[in-house]
């Protein structure tokens, strides 16, 4: 599986309709749909497609046709989208339409080739899933313990001022078995 960090965006014309895709993360999806309704207030259509996973590790995906023929847009992005194991990102395809019907033929492959494009011009960064720990660290040690810390990918979430300084750490399961104390 994988994801995108930030937003990308890639056009597709054909018959002079033309299909301008955003790939973003998931949590950004509505501010982002918003933003492009402002910004192509005078687009035919708003055809989206996202794929998360929710707090039990199970894939939600949900697409949407936005008066396109039923079928012929939401569905085939979000196929491109599982077929390529993107995760925790969702896809909006602006569509200005161009005058010249594509048919429910020609709609699947316009908006699957404009989510493809998009997917291929972006930066992906694999999905792994993150974990967290606690450890109890002596004042005296804490400094040399941040600085092994920072060696790795792994992010302090809370520090706790105790009689020792209690840290809760997040990242991957490798890389936190490290710290774990036995």
């Amino acid at each position: 599986m994988q994801f995108v960090k930030t937003q990308f965006i890639q056009t597709y014309e054909i018959k002079k309709s033309k299909f301008i895709a955003y790939l973003f993360p998931y949590q950004e999806f509505n501010t982002t749909m918003e933003m492009l309704k402002k910004e192509h207030s005078k687009a035919r259509h708003f055809v989206y497609a996202y794929r998360y996973l929710n707090e039990f590790d199970q894939v939600v995906e949900n697409c949407s046709d936005d008066g396109e023929p039923k079928g012929t847009s939401g569905k085939p992005s979000l196929s491109v989208m599982s077929g390529n194991g993107m995760i925790n990102s969702c896809v909006i395809i602006v569509r200005y339409f161009g005058g010249i019907k594509l048919g429910t033929g020609g709609l699947v492959k316009a908006y699957s080739t404009a989510v493809n494009q998009v997917i291929d011009n972006s930066i992906l960064y694999p999905y792994i899933k993150l974990e967290q720990i606690t450890i109890k660290v002596s004042y005296s040690n804490l400094s040399k313990v941040e600085y092994e810390i920072s060696k790795y990918d792994i992010n302090i979430i809370k520090k706790e001022f105790m009689d020792n300084v209690i840290l809760t750490l997040e990242g991957a399961k490798d890389l936190l078995d490290i710290f774990a104390i036995s």
